[in-house]
């Protein structure tokens, strides 16, 4: 059986703003940066503190009766607790207060007042524990699903320590996407039968220790596990031009507004050849495709990005110290 190619996430100590930008930014990969500060939450977020910080305001979760979650399927449900209690149940193996079952699993992605039109906001959401960005909190073993985010994002792993697996863009066509996530739930033991073509990918992984910073690429496809009850934080950002986003997108995972009206030309397009018989349909697909290729495709993609171009996306607060 062909073997998953393997690559460790390069690991960075000593990572200043400036290091970053000129040296690790422009190339376009993941990236590890350890030894960043990132101040007293390290040792302050326990359970208990974040319990009785956070206090009993109400929190929307998902609950799984399996640790791998399912985005494409909905193997999970929503369900809310106040967040102490949310957070002391995370923390558990086993429940004596449960939804489904006594060994549930627990995952929290913060969320925007108004889930449909505001984007997540820690100053708001939970003002005493971190400036602005997405919170995360999940039982120990719990899996997400592989997907991409058209936004460049520093996963903080401030609690905790998780694998992170990582596929480059330019493997797309080997993850097997529904919209912006792979069906391949398994990574780690796939179906190669249903998905041959899985093993093509390649695959980067790391492991984060508390206090590590992760560098997420656009556009690159990633899946999480965690090794331990944890917390984690992501700072998203724009980096391209403010103008080529959905406005109407408070998770930040909408494509560009160019590519959704490309996707949706060519949704129409292939209508058109389901008017001709399938030989000519094989035909003119092909065409197509060679043609896609021949505009689009590249076999490596130069860094654009100078400092100053960084350097004026870039949000000043991606090394925020939470409190």
């Amino acid at each position: 059986m062909e073997l998953q190619e393997k690559v460790a996430v390069p690991v960075f100590t000593r990572v200043n703003r400036e290091v970053f930008l000129q040296q690790i930014y422009p190339e376009r990969r993941p990236a590890v940066l350890r030894g960043v500060c990132l101040g007293p939450c390290l040792d302050k977020w326990t359970v208990e503190y974040l319990g009785q910080t956070g206090g009993d305001k109400e929190v929307k979760i998902h609950v799984s009766t399996v640790a791998q979650m399912d985005f494409l399927h909905k193997n999970f449900v929503y369900k809310t607790l106040p967040f102490n209690e949310f957070v002391k149940r995370a923390s558990e193996e086993l429940h004596s207060h449960f939804f489904l079952c006594e060994d549930e699993s627990y995952y929290l992605r913060s969320l925007g007042e108004d889930v449909r039109k505001e984007p997540a906001d820690l100053s708001k959401q939970f003002p005493d524990l971190f400036f602005s960005s997405v919170f995360r909190i999940s039982s120990c073993g719990l899996q997400l699903w592989t997907h991409y985010d058209v936004m460049d994002n520093l996963l903080a792993q401030v609690t905790g320590t998780k694998r992170v697996v990582l596929f480059s863009p330019q493997d797309a066509l080997h993850l097997y996407l529904s919209g912006d996530k792979s069906e391949v739930l398994d990574i780690d033991d796939p179906d190669l039968e249903q998905f041959p073509e899985f093993v093509k990918a390649k695959r980067y992984e790391c492991v984060l220790e508390p206090g590590d910073l992760l560098f997420i690429p656009a556009l690159w496809f990633h899946n999480t596990l965690a090794l331990q009850f944890g917390v984690g934080v992501n700072v998203f950002w724009r980096h391209l031009p403010a103008d080529s986003y959905d406005k109407k997108d408070p998770y930040g995972n909408k494509d560009p507004v160019a590519a959704a009206r490309a996707l949706q030309a060519l949704e129409r397009a292939l209508n058109t050849l389901d008017e001709l018989p399938a030989d000519y349909r094989d035909f003119y697909g092909r065409r197509m495709i060679q043609r896609i290729q021949k505009r689009t495709f590249c076999s490596s993609l130069p860094s654009t990005h100078t400092e100053q171009d960084c350097d004026t996306t870039l949000p000043s607060s991606q090394f925020t110290k939470p409190g």
